[in-house]
């Protein structure tokens, strides 16, 4: 089969769309208050780090993905084990990727429609985007880049002439708010969403030119972690800190003040556009990790084959994850405390160090 190549700025539009994903419309790192615009922007540096470290053991295992090079550098006896756990918690988050746009779509618009038929629906697209593979995925996300960059200008633009905005709502800061602003961009805000491009690790390999890999993820980061400081800066001088840390989808909150001169007005339909595509290509790059891994792992010819199941789990784990959305909110702190620090740092760190200990005795090529 001839493998699937994608271009820079096709994995551009695909990391500028996941690091968005549903960072742009849940609340993020509450524990710093009005502050926490600048506690993304701490947390940038961390996750550039983190990135950088994906691509030099991409770099150092060129066309393997994670589960390849973590059971070639810690042998199949302790590698095959570890890579089986990326599966799991690849799976977890895209669900819960699938339960935030079912909750917001329902709280929105859809309160009749069964949850249900609104995962599934999601799903559906998810499987036949898939199914088309990598390359199509690729260029669709750059159709879709535009599409989230139109939306958010005009958003932005339309709060801001509504005189909205407030600026006292973010100032001033004080040493304990860039305190608690730190004490929330590590470890919270460095590993959702910026630690989550661990996933990427298994589509680096699909790049046409290895060298522009490193250059155009560190731009397409650095530009997320602006665009999603100036939108979370923006909700806070609407809403306030105390409204944004109460609101489950403080964006959307925001979007429904936007009243000009009683003609503009209920704009819900952009951030529901927003929330859709973000969650599409979020859910889709879970899924679409979950799917080679497992390919890898188990010896799949062809991963695309198991698109239909990968996509079968993440709906019903969607669908029964948790019983109502501060229950959801809760396992996600749970999640991004004890899991994702092991799945995002700890073991691509390791892998580093044991292969830099290994290269240097000579035992690995």
């Amino acid at each position: 089969m001839k493998k699937e190549t994608i271009s820079a700025s096709q994995l551009f539009a695909l990391i500028f769309l996941f690091e968005l994903g549903t960072a742009l419309v849940v609340p993020i790192g509450l524990e710093s208050g009005h502050a926490v615009w600048i506690a993304i922007l701490l947390a940038l540096p961390g996750g550039l780090l983190l990135y950088l470290i994906y691509v030099y053991l991409y770099r150092q295992y060129p066309g393997m993905i994670i589960s390849g090079y973590t059971r070639k550098i810690l042998g199949n006896v302790l590698g095959w084990p570890l890579s089986l756990t990326y599966i799991p918690i690849l799976l977890f988050n895209g669900s819960r990727n699938l339960h935030e746009s079912g909750e917001l779509l329902i709280a929105a618009s859809y309160d009749r429609t069964p949850v249900f038929i609104i995962y599934a629906m999601m799903v559906v697209a998810v499987i036949y985007i898939l199914n088309k593979g990598i390359e199509v995925f690729a260029r669709a996300a750059e159709i879709y880049m535009l599409i989230i960059i139109l939306l958010g200008l005009t958003s932005c633009f339309l709060v801001i002439a509504a005189g909205l905005v407030k600026l006292d709502n973010l100032f001033p800061l004080q040493a304990s708010d860039w305190k608690n602003a730190l004490k929330s961009a590590y470890l919270n805000i460095w590993l959702f969403p910026f630690g989550e491009m661990v996933c990427f690790t298994t589509i680096l390999p699909h790049i046409k030119k290895t060298k522009v890999a490193k250059r155009t993820g560190i731009i397409a980061m650095t530009l997320c972690g602006l665009l999603l400081s100036f939108t979370h800066a923006i909700e806070i001088s609407v809403l306030g800190t105390e409204i944004y840390s109460r609101a489950n989808f403080p964006m959307f909150t925001t979007i429904t003040l936007v009243n000009l001169a009683n003609f503009i007005q209920r704009l819900d339909a952009l951030v529901l556009l927003t929330l859709i595509i973000g969650v599409f290509f979020k859910m889709s790059v879970y899924c679409y990790a979950a799917m080679v891994v497992t390919a890898d792992l188990f010896k799949v010819q062809d991963s695309r084959k198991l698109a239909v199941p990968v996509g079968i789990v993440v709906l019903f784990g969607a669908f029964i994850s948790s019983a109502n959305y501060p229950i959801h909110m809760d396992e996600g702190r749970i999640f991004l405390k004890y899991i994702l620090p092991y799945f995002c740092a700890a073991v691509p760190i390791l892998l580093c160090i044991v292969h830099y200990i290994r290269r240097k005795l000579g035992s690995i090529g």
